[in-house]
């Protein structure tokens, strides 16, 4: 594998992870949970303009916007409880099929 797509991949996942922080912050209630997301985005933005230099725009970033978003529905689900209806699985299908055709 690609090692700019790996970075891509950590990058993500580390949205990921900031993202399901803020929902625990409850708003920056809880200001360790709120900052730590912020310090977590920066880290993620940080890893994806690394990749950028080798890696388009529009594939580095629809790549690393769907693994968040996949990513962020399902720590939601896990963590949070939170589901999906039908037209938000279609949703997420039309992303995947949408970066897949942008990678080839």
């Amino acid at each position: 594998m690609n090692l700019y797509l790996i970075i891509i991949i950590i990058s993500a996942l580390i949205d990921v992870v900031a993202n399901l922080l803020l929902k625990k912050s409850d708003g920056f209630k809880y200001k360790k949970y709120g900052i730590s997301a912020v310090l977590l985005v920066i880290i993620a933005f940080i890893l994806l303009s690394f990749a950028l230099k080798y890696i388009e725009l529009s594939i580095a970033y629809s790549t690393w916007g769907a693994i968040g978003i996949i990513g962020t529905c399902l720590g939601g689900y896990i963590f949070y409880k939170e589901k999906l209806n039908y037209i938000g699985i279609v949703g997420i299908v039309i992303i995947i099929c949408a970066v897949i055709l942008l990678n080839y």
